[in-house]
């Protein structure tokens, strides 16, 4: 619902998901919190707030800053592997992981933290300057500023440049269909496989990540793939792994990457140790067992954790130092050159090595 007739400051810009209460307030409808809010407070994410009786996006156009990355970095290890991809994001989160390696951004209430300011179609063009195949929603979660990234996305797709959303799935049916249309490709953030985890650590629920994670795979051609940060004591258990690898193998197939990746302290849980890059090994192992053909660890250094092997004849094909590649035996259409097998995913003729740089640049300015 919206309401054209009501002005709004040039930062703010209408939204569509939301509806208006019998008690005055309004009540956002774009992801599982449900905020309902009066007049001129913010809801969770802090860059969604009720503006004279409507939901206004107050981040539009406004971003922490932009860097070129690897692909590889957001992670993505089947999407254009060894190009670069421009990335940025906002601020604010509409969940509230007490574990957050990115808070001075996602947990940001502050808006000077939305220093950069550029509109959709600036982006597109410094991403197609900067010669970089895609650009990245990262940072923080984009589905909060669900229509800055999709008018960016939709820019880019003129211009042939590819859309990235990193993300923790955390968003209703109508908008999530109306944020991944746009959308090439995906990493989704599965935080554990616990509902007790969603709620004590990350203030959210375990089933509507299920639920987006079945949406990418049933309802869209939407290339994607699963992180899972594991931490000491909380997720790292061998039957919470089990459990999760057989979903995914039962419910996404063999053939969807999933990297776990080590935690470090940080925000408010700096009780806990670093992830031992045992218990990385052990998940990688656990979950090939469990069937899934391509499992990486990340936040660590190991080059056969990180690098891409055949199913069928588990030869190395993309090798990993760090987010460097080295050795490649892929072809443009994504077979084996040892036994001519499937690699799934999205490659092309073009053997990039962007490498483990990061250029930070200015839009707009």
């Amino acid at each position: 619902m919206s309401n054209p007739t009501i002005p709004t400051p040039p930062q703010f810009v209408r939204t569509q998901y939301w509806h208006q209460l019998n008690d005055g307030r309004v009540q956002c409808d774009l992801c599982p919190r449900f905020c309902q809010l009066r007049e001129g407070k913010r809801g969770a994410c802090f860059v969604r707030a009720a503006y004279h009786g409507q939901i206004v996006l107050t981040s539009y156009g406004r971003s922490s800053g932009f860097c070129i990355d690897p692909i590889e970095k957001k992670p993505l290890n089947h999407f254009h592997p060894g190009s670069s991809v421009l990335s940025f994001g906002t601020a604010g989160c509409n969940l509230g992981c007490k574990f957050c390696q990115n808070w001075s951004i996602s947990k940001s209430r502050q808006v000077d933290t939305l220093g950069s300011q550029a509109m959709p179609e600036q982006i597109a063009q410094a991403a197609k300057q900067h010669q970089c195949e895609s650009i990245a929603f990262t940072y923080n979660d984009p589905v909060i500023f669900l229509e800055y990234a999709r008018d960016t996305a939709m820019a880019c797709r003129e211009l042939g440049i590819n859309s990235v959303a990193v993300s923790a799935g955390y968003v209703n049916p109508l908008p999530r269909k109306a944020f991944f249309e746009y959308m090439d490709a995906a990493n989704i953030d599965l935080k554990a496989f616990t509902e007790r985890f969603y709620r004590k650590v990350c203030l959210g629920q375990l089933a509507p990540v299920l639920d987006t994670l079945l949406y990418l795979k049933n309802e869209t051609k939407v290339w994607f793939e699963i992180t899972t940060l594991l931490i000491p004591n909380e997720n790292d258990s061998v039957a919470e792994i089990e459990a999760m690898s057989r979903w995914v193998y039962d419910n996404l197939g063999a053939n969807i990457p999933i990297h776990f990746s080590a935690f470090h302290p940080d925000f408010k849980m700096t009780d806990k140790p670093r992830t031992p890059p045992e218990t990385l090994l052990r998940a990688r192992e656990i979950a090939i067992k469990q069937g899934l053909h391509y499992v990486y660890v990340g936040n660590v250094h190991d080059v056969k954790g990180a690098s891409t092997y055949c199913p069928h004849c588990h030869q190395r094909v993309i090798e990993r130092d760090w987010y460097q590649l080295g050795d490649y035996q892929l072809s443009a259409d994504g077979k084996c050159l040892h036994c001519g097998g499937d690699i799934d995913g999205r490659f092309t003729s073009s053997k990039k090595r962007f490498g483990r740089q990061r250029i930070p640049i200015r839009i707009g300015e």
